[in-house]
């Protein structure tokens, strides 16, 4: 039995060829790292690491690629922001569809007097931005917020997010785990002190690296949560206070770096209106075959408009675990279930406790597959 990968929303796969190879371009012919020679090795993977950077810059159309900072993961992003900028009397202002990414660190932060709010998101998982105003506090210092459901599908509207920050000189940090690589993102325009992108999902890299875009401004306002060598200014034991070397501690990933940059290459060629444009269609294409079928509710946009292609299915008479394990064992059919690491997101869609059963389509999905998705569901929703 063939399977169907339907679980993009967790990470992108099959990935463009040219990652596998650049990866193994690096492993068999190239080794060194960087910042810590001066043979030719060692300046031809400073030389992809640089081009890494501008590519990102290009993409999410930001000004400085030193201010483009490499880092572990999304996660690992999200949380250099948050444990290097707010400080005991802070508040924060999320939406009430985060990931754990955010809340997990943040609820850390509240017994060091870090307070915060949600700002609240209707059913479909969409936030009103005229909420917004309101819960802003006079120590309200940071705006956070998922760009893209990694639940219902629910894309929020940070530009308007944004300009209310820029009127208020409140930092804006936007999370895009769900966007990046499927809705064009303009660092500059969404006034944006922070962009946060895994390597792994919609920018189609591998997995363990991500990267973190700062406005001048933020970068000089933030605290390095990890210091330590950084193959630059080696006679001082103090942190670089220049960027990138200031949050670009440890030796990098550099054969995530090098699969990294042809991911980011190939999505600059293919161009993202044109990606987005493609998995709008397969995702509608998603949605109408779902539109008929008895026995589930969809936690998320019914419409196209203001989503991406993740959509969650609640499952009316099946658990959604058991239903998750037939389309694997049945049909082949990869998902994800449960509450994606989303408990708030789940409490906003009504669908706390017993989660979703979450459909992801990415680039390389097919009509074909998704007929098959939408036969399986209607199947196994029948009982």
């Amino acid at each position: 039995m063939n399977t169907i990968y339907l679980d993009n929303g967790a990470t992108s796969f099959p990935k463009p060829p040219a990652v596998a190879q650049a990866m193994l371009q690096y492993m068999t012919e190239v080794g060194a790292s960087i910042n810590r020679g001066v043979y030719g090795s060692a300046q031809a993977a400073g030389m992809t690491t640089l081009l890494l950077r501008e590519g990102l810059c290009r993409l999410f159309h930001h000004s400085d690629p030193t201010h483009c900072v490499l880092t572990p993961g999304n996660t690992a992003g999200l949380n250099m922001v948050l444990r290097g900028f707010l400080k005991s009397g802070d508040h924060c202002l999320v939406s009430s569809m985060e990931h754990n990414a955010v809340m997990r660190p943040l609820t850390d932060l509240t017994a060091q007097g870090v307070t915060f709010d949600r700002i609240p998101c209707d059913r479909t998982g969409h936030l009103d931005p005229a909420d917004i105003p309101a819960l802003i506090r006079p120590n309200t210092r940071l705006v956070v917020m998922a760009h893209g459901s990694n639940v219902s599908g629910a894309v929020q509207d940070a530009m308007a997010v944004g300009a209310i920050c820029h009127e208020r000189g409140i930092p804006f940090v936007l999370d895009a785990a769900q966007t990046a690589g499927h809705w064009p993102i303009d660092f500059e325009a969404m006034h944006l002190s922070a962009l946060s992108v895994p390597g792994h999902k919609g920018l189609m890299g591998p997995s363990g690296i991500g990267a973190l875009l700062l406005s001048a401004d933020f970068a000089k306002a933030l605290t390095p949560i990890i210091t330590g060598g950084t193959g630059s200014a080696s006679d001082s034991e103090v942190q670089p206070a220049y960027m990138p070397d200031k949050f670009e501690s440890g030796t990098p990933n550099l054969p995530g770096i090098y699969g990294f940059q042809a991911a980011v290459d190939f999505i600059l060629e293919t161009g993202v209106e044109a990606m987005e444009e493609r998995e709008r269609q397969l995702t509608g294409y998603f949605l109408d075959g779902l539109r008929d079928i008895k026995g589930i509710r969809l936690a998320g946009p019914e419409g196209l408009e203001n989503r991406v292609g993740v959509i969650s299915v609640d499952f009316a008479d099946v658990d959604n675990a058991e239903a998750s394990y037939r389309l694997e064992q049945d049909y082949g059919i990869l998902t994800r279930c449960g509450l994606h690491c989303a408990p708030s997101a789940h409490k906003t869609l009504g669908t706390f406790p017993q989660g979703t059963v979450r459909f992801s389509v990415g680039h390389y999905t097919t009509e074909a597959e998704i007929d098959a998705a939408v036969k399986a569901i209607a199947e196994i929703a029948q009982g």
